[in-house]
């Protein structure tokens, strides 16, 4: 019956090898929270983009609106002053 483990290896060897990987875990563990951390900057850019873009779609929609409320007045009082034909001419 063969052991689970190889029995060859001396324990210093094994103990090295636990210590590598404890180090290799750390340093991946210090990977990901810069990740992290960068992730999160990201995401609080983006969300201020999306924040300023709503702004500015409601106030383009706000002045949108102001301009049909005007210029509906402004036809509705002088519906043939200074309008121009098709091609341009008045």
């Amino acid at each position: 019956m063969a052991p689970d483990k190889p029995v060859a290896s001396a324990k210093g060897v094994d103990e090295a090898d636990l210590a590598k990987a404890f180090q290799e875990l750390a340093k991946g563990e210090r990977t990901a929270a810069a990740l992290e951390s960068q992730l999160s900057s990201m995401e609080a850019k983006i969300e201020a983009l999306l924040v300023q873009a709503e702004k500015e779609q409601q106030e383009m929609e706000s002045m949108r609106a102001q301009r049909s409320e005007a210029g509906g007045s402004e036809s509705e009082q002088g519906a043939g002053a200074g309008a121009e034909n098709a091609d341009g001419r008045s």
